[in-house]
């Protein structure tokens, strides 16, 4: 394995391995100079409060000026977001950052009439809005989402202060983030080398996958003691969380937390259940391999900081940032020259800001798409890294395709199809990998990997939801949220998924502190549904070729054209079914199998 790297300070990084901002604005002048502008447009959209459901010429250059607005605010928020994620103790961009929420604010504000106005307007009035102002129909589809809420809609009034709570109700996980990524110091450790090494929350996972068990006992512990110290601070920060959001959703009129974040997305609560009941239906699989894992690795004991070491470790393999490029290109292959164009236009123009440094954001993510999206990665030269370039390409293609292909107003897809693209490419590299080696140890490896993104994204994602869930239903009784009670069941769920076959360390229950997705209003099911869905999109273009292809880019450049239930269903996915999830999760088992004979 390769020895850890020094982290340097954002100053000493080379360009090639930076994403250009300077593509959203030259300078932070210019971004000064677009902040004083869009100023002016609170005052602007509020100029057509009590017009909107009066003229269909005013809803339609209401609806224009929307879409010019959120063009100029996506640049000049994806500005400072990048780059207050380049070092997140940089206060001048922290400072950006709180400008731009202020904007929000302010934006949101003088935006809160028109949605109850729009709503107001009688079914066979805006018919005739429709008839008379032929150019509305570019906009029915927001239009019709928007009166779909009318039970959920509230007075102008009260829709003013729902705007102007909203910089309140994110604090949480703002303050959280910045606690996590900027505050919190984890001890050094040292191997048996007497080298030292630094735990991150970039570095924690690759030191798990030292093949020295005391090395991944002693960066779990360092990270989770820690995290111990601070429980009741994390418990504050979900507490908080979790009162915003059922604020909001008492004060539209929902039925709970699950029913107004799903409402938003048009999914079925029954799809987020229907997870959970197939997941816990499958976890012998999860048990199984839990159980093979301890046997193949020779231990007496399996802990929890034991799931993320290769089973095969001498399998493994350095692979440095651009063959990974050059290998994915390859194994994208599938989705035809076009696809891999637009690949090569990210990875040759910056898009990608490619290794940690000092107080850079932890983790990976695909954000902006105007005048091109932007990914942040935290680079590591393993095979894990390459697959992370893998996914996080995926989201940014998907982005370029839906802005290519849809006007303004329809751009945006809802985060509950935002998975299927990014694990897609997955799991088209994980099959090319797997077609291209002879070598039985190397497939077991392979395979092995293969089925540790199965257990983070469908196993472990869901047992996240369930989490949430919980979370959530225990402060919909008027519960506070205490570390003792979210330890608890933190720990609890980790047994019931991971079986009899590991120790649970009793550091585990402190994991929930580190996972910033708690944060986000039920998203990680959707890595687990995404990841279904991307299993049978992945396969029907291995098996059909062109015609699934076409039907793929259809779904990439839908948007939101029309619900996520039925943009899946262009691709040949009905997710309103456990069918997806279940056969995904039979793969898992028959994948699992396949090593086991491999490794006899």
């Amino acid at each position: 394995m390769a020895k850890q790297k020094i982290i340097p300070k954002r100053s000493e990084v080379e360009k090639q391995y930076t994403w250009a901002t300077e593509d959203l604005f030259a300078t932070d002048e210019l971004w000064e100079k677009s902040l004083e502008e869009l100023k002016a447009y609170p005052e602007k959209i509020a100029a057509f409060k009590g017009k909107i459901s009066a003229s269909p010429e005013a809803l339609l250059d209401y609806f224009k000026l929307s879409d010019e607005l959120s063009v100029k605010v996506e640049r000049l928020g994806n500005y400072a977001m990048r780059k207050s994620d380049e070092d997140t103790g940089n206060s001048f961009y922290q400072a950006m950052k709180g400008k731009v929420m202020n904007l929000y604010m302010m934006l949101g504000s003088a935006d809160a009439f028109a949605t109850p106005e729009i709503i107001s307007i009688p079914d066979e009035k805006m018919a005739e809005f429709y008839t008379a102002v032929p150019g509305l129909e570019l906009y029915r589809r927001p239009i019709e989402k928007t009166r779909h809420f009318k039970p959920h809609s509230l007075s102008d009034a009260e829709e003013r202060i729902l705007a102007l709570s909203g910089q309140v109700t994110s604090a949480p996980g703002e303050t959280a983030s910045a606690f996590r990524n900027a505050d919190l110091k984890f001890p050094d450790i040292t191997d048996s080398e007497g080298n030292v090494l630094k735990v991150t929350q970039g570095s924690y996972v690759p030191l798990l996958e030292n093949p020295d068990q005391n090395v991944r006992k002693a960066a779990f512990e360092s990270l989770y003691h820690t995290f111990e110290s601070f429980k009741n601070t994390s418990a504050a920060f979900l507490d908080s969380q979790v009162k915003g959001l059922i604020f909001n959703a008492q004060a539209r009129n929902y039925e709970s937390t699950l029913h107004a974040a799903l409402d938003r997305t048009e999914v079925p609560v029954s799809v987020y259940h229907n997870l959970i009941e197939a997941v816990h239906n499958n976890l012998h699989y999860l048990h199984k391999y839990v159980e093979l894992r301890k046997k193949l690795m020779g231990l007496d004991e399996l802990h929890m900081y034991d799931l993320y070491t290769p089973i095969v470790g001498d399998a493994d393999k350095e692979i440095p940032y651009e063959e990974a490029k050059e290998i994915i290109l390859k194994a994208l292959k599938p989705l035809g020259e076009e696809y891999l164009d637009i690949l090569r236009e990210g990875f040759n123009n910056r898009w990608i800001d490619v290794y940690e440094n000092e107080g850079k954001r932890s983790g990976a993510y695909s954000s902006c798409g105007d005048p091109h999206p932007y990914v942040l990665l935290n680079q590591k030269d393993t095979l894990d890294s390459m697959f992370t370039i893998a996914h996080e390409m995926g989201h940014s293609l998907h982005t370029y395709y839906s802005m290519k292909n849809q006007p303004v107003c329809q751009q945006d897809y809802v985060i509950f199809v935002a998975e299927v693209a990014s694990t897609c490419n997955e799991v088209l590299l994980v099959r090319y990998l797997l077609n291209n080696t002879t070598d039985k140890r190397e497939r077991a490896y392979l395979i092995n990997h293969f089925l540790e993104s199965f257990r983070g994204t469908v196993y472990r994602q869901t047992m996240f939801a369930e989490f949430e869930l919980f979370m959530n239903q225990l402060a919909e009784t008027g519960v506070s949220l205490t570390a003792d009670a979210l330890c608890k069941k933190y720990y609890e769920l980790n047994k019931q998924y991971f079986g009899d076959a590991i120790v649970a360390d009793p550091e585990i229950a402190y994991e929930w502190e580190r996972i910033p997705h708690f944060f986000y209003n039920f998203y990680v099911f959707q890595y687990a549904t995404g990841f279904s869905a991307a299993c049978a999109i992945a396969n029907r273009i291995l098996t059909e070729g062109e015609p699934a292809v076409k039907d793929y880019k259809k779904f990439l450049s839908a948007g939101g054209s029309t619900d996520p239930i039925t943009i899946l269903k262009y691709a040949g996915v009905d997710m309103t079914t456990a069918k997806p999830v279940n056969e995904a999760l039979k793969l898992f088992g028959e994948l699992l199998d396949e090593m086991e004979e491999l490794l006899k």
